[in-house]
């Protein structure tokens, strides 16, 4: 990878897609454990990221963020900052050539301050200095005057409040109506619920590199999940065509969804173009928390209607988002929230409300399985009470209700995919339970909740098993247009795939390489890095580069497979389709013809391109009803929990998980996949809550946020994976790794009611919440 500015040479940003060895180490192809070829330079440290760039004469930024949730700024005085030796550029409002505001789904969030604050780390200005040092004293010597305002942090009162927003306060509106209203059940259980604010919390915070160009243009080396839509943000902000704007992907060191803070990628090239240098920007941990998008906090009040054997008859619900200061994507997550408010069971009457609305607090967008995760742990909630009401054991009462291919959601759409939500529930609930701890044991300390340090007594400790089912959409939904593009290239005995997909950690780098071995039965392939010079693929959020883009890569392969294949048919008078490709022969079904892809590709040189469009879905109508959905996945879990009920502290035992998949393309990485979705989820129900008073973040540091590590994960046990593959997916499989996170705090949270008896409402479940033992009926 080279830049095109004087300075930028193509050792100070390595290649990270990666390239496979010259002789690639068996196993090879779809369906086998293929390693990525990042593992190593990622366990040993030395694999490069964003923070890791360098280039020559280069300048440092700073951004100057809000201290206010929300404020009127007086006056801005930028004297003082631009007069600093060292002090190459100071940056406000008044400085963006272009588009003032930007935004993932609803264009509404200034690149600075200009007269409000809306939330608290919202960007005021920006600095390159030659040194980081000197940039941060630049930004902190920026005189702003604030007229402190009272802030709106409780979403309930944002219907009333005076306008945050030009736009007003609500966002999206969604009621959602289906059957009849006049319905009423043997059995009524109600509900209140409240999800906490999970940050992303990657593994490197936001950082990038922005290189002026002799053309008057810029490149940006940054570590995007969506270069193109990056691209085009940046593009309009600095009033250029987006030609003269290129985003080179650098190494993504974790995301779960589009993490990036526009607020730390858009100044960055102003910066550069204003001072005709590159300048770098290494967020802090502390602005990443406040920039970045998190999950929406949300609060959910259910009413269930069932008869008395235990068969849901009317669910009724209303859903409240809080989106934060700005749009994102919310109308997406409310959407997802209200179609999926009912959970995988068969519903024959729902009347869902839901609202997504502006607040002071910090900004929430896309964090993996929006709006289904919320819904998730309310209406298994809901199936607790129904079933503690009824007497019937929760599982039994799940089973009596589960989806299945055929039947109607909420919103109308028939689910046509493989739903074998029944067999996961059976899975994981006929696996044996976990032995219970030997007292005597030398490790039996560690064993309690708390620890070996802890102050509980193993007399205070209850265990409780509970179930959890979740479900997730893939791709985009309500008429998103999805589409990727992929050139597979081949000479000699070396494949080239060039796919604008960025690899996140999710695994497609790898999955191209097995597509293309698959297919063409060549071993070395290499993923070309992504930039924006490439045709767009799309974010890398919802399983949707392992179905669109991985796609477009194997449509690619197929059509290279044939020009390999059409001059050897035709000089023995056969088909293509009479010839097969495996271990690195070609053959014919009769065996006349037999030679190696290597002799085949001898001297030639291969290529094609092609593009993977999944069938149009509609937007949600003025009652909630619409085909919505490309595709759906679905997960069981059963938590086993060991509660203290004197302190509170919960340990989670064993997370027992069976999944719809599709089809198993590389079992270790699946694997390895839903691991990461179900500790996330262990996150969420126990620990991991960005807090904050009255709109101000308290402790945005990994101190104060706390993640669980590898003491606070249990035995994650696959039990069950369900290969029914779905017809209109490449190679049938689904995504993955959303919908364990959207599973696993609800599976939590039921284990917890089993333990306690009490009616936990809240994640991340609290101390106060689990403490004591209800009276059992």
């Amino acid at each position: 990878m080279t830049g095109t500015a004087d300075g930028l040479g193509a050792a100070s940003v390595p290649a990270v897609a990666g390239r496979a060895p010259a002789e690639s180490p068996d196993p090879h192809g779809l369906g086998v454990s293929v390693q990525p070829l990042d593992t190593i330079a990622k366990t040993q440290g030395v694999f490069p990221y964003a923070a890791d760039l360098w280039a020559e004469g280069l300048l440092w930024a700073a951004v100057l963020r809000s201290p206010h949730p929300h404020a009127r700024i007086v006056s801005l005085d930028t004297s003082a900052a631009a007069a600093m030796p060292g002090v190459r550029a100071v940056l406000t409002h008044a400085d963006v050539p272009g588009d003032a505001a930007h935004g993932r789904g609803v264009v509404d969030r200034p690149v600075f301050a200009a007269e409000l604050v809306r939330h608290h780390g919202e960007p005021i200005a920006a600095v390159a200095a030659d040194h980081p040092d000197t940039a941060r004293l630049a930004a902190a010597a920026i005189a702003v005057e604030y007229e402190v305002l009272e802030p709106v942090t409780d979403p309930e009162q944002a219907f009333g409040a005076d306008p945050l927003h030009p736009d007003g306060n609500l966002i999206r509106h969604i009621p959602l109506t289906y059957g009849d209203p006049a319905v009423v059940g043997d059995v009524i259980v109600e509900g209140v619920y409240r999800i906490g604010r999970q940050d992303p919390a990657p593994i490197g915070a936001e950082a990038g590199l922005a290189v002026p160009r002799p053309d008057g243009g810029v490149e940006i080396y940054t570590a995007s999940t969506d270069p193109h839509a990056d691209r085009d943000l940046a593009a309009a902000c600095y009033a250029l065509p987006p030609e003269l704007v290129k985003v080179v992907v650098t190494g993504v060191p974790g995301a779960m969804g589009e993490r990036e803070d526009a607020g730390t990628l858009l100044p960055l090239g102003l910066l550069a173009l204003r001072t005709g240098r590159p300048v770098k920007l290494v967020a802090t941990r502390e602005e990443s928390f406040l920039g970045h998008a998190h999950r929406h906090p949300t609060l959910l009040r259910y009413r269930h209607h069932a008869d008395a054997e235990g068969n849901l008859l009317k669910v009724e619900a209303q859903i409240l988002l809080d989106a934060g200061a700005y749009a994102d994507t919310s109308g997406e997550a409310l959407a997802a929230a209200v179609s999926f408010a009912c959970g995988p069971y068969v519903v024959p009457h729902a009347f869902i409300e839901g609202w997504a609305v502006r607040t002071n607090n910090p900004p929430s967008g896309h964090v993996r399985g929006e709006g289904a995760m919320q819904v998730c742990a309310a209406y298994e909630g809901q199936m607790d009470k129904l079933a503690a009401k009824l007497g019937i054991d929760p599982a039994d009462l799940r089973m009596r209700n589960v989806l299945a291919t055929g039947d109607l959601l909420p919103t109308g759409q028939t689910v046509t995919c493989p739903a074998p939500v029944a067999d996961l529930l059976t899975a994981v609930r006929d696996e044996p339970l976990p032995p219970l701890p030997d007292a005597d044991a030398d490790a039996a300390d560690w064993l309690l909740p708390g620890g070996p340090d802890g102050a509980g007594e193993a007399q205070a400790v209850r265990r409780g098993v509970g179930y959890g089912i979740g479900m997730v959409h893939m791709l985009g939904a309500e008429g998103a247009d999805e589409v990727s593009t992929a050139t597979v290239k081949v000479q000699g005995s070396v494949a080239t795939v060039i796919c604008a997909a960025v690899e996140t950690g999710q695994g497609f780098a790898t999955l191209a390489r097995q597509i293309v071995q698959e297919t063409l039965g060549v071993r070395e392939v290499h993923v070309a890095p992504v930039d924006t010079d490439q045709p767009p693929a799309g974010a890398a959020a919802r399983g949707r580069h392992t179905w669109v883009s991985g796609g477009a890569v194997e449509r690619a392969a197929k059509m290279v497979r044939t020009q390999l294949l059409q001059p050897l048919a035709h000089k023995f008078g056969m088909s293509t389709e009479l010839l097969t490709i495996a271990d690195g022969k070609i053959t014919s079904y009769d065996g006349v013809l037999s030679t190696t892809v290597d002799e085949a590709l001898a001297g030639k040189e291969l290529w094609a391109t092609a593009q993977c469009r999944p069938h149009p879905t509609e937007p949600l109508d003025e009652s909630g009803q619409g085909d919505a959905f490309v595709g759906l996945a679905f997960c069981a879990i059963r938590a086993v929990v060991d509660v203290d009920v004197e302190l509170g502290v919960v340990r989670v035992v064993e997370l027992a998980v069976a999944q719809d998949v599709g089809r198993v393309l590389n079992p270790a990485q699946l694997r390895a996949r839903i691991e990461a979705g179900v500790t996330q989820g262990i996150g969420a129900a126990l620990s991991e809550n960005l807090r904050t008073a009255r709109g101000i973040v308290r402790h945005p540091d990994l101190t104060g946020y706390t993640l669980p590590t590898a003491l606070d994960v249990p035995d994650i046990r696959v039990v069950k994976l369900i290969e029914e593959r779905d017809v209109v997916a490449p190679f049938g499989a689904k995504a993955v790794s959303a919908v364990p996170v959207v599973t696993s705090p609800a599976a939590i949270a039921s284990a917890v009611r089993a333990a306690t008896g009490r009616p936990i409402g809240r994640l991340p479940i609290r101390p106060q919440a689990a403490v004591g033992q209800a009276e059992r009926g």
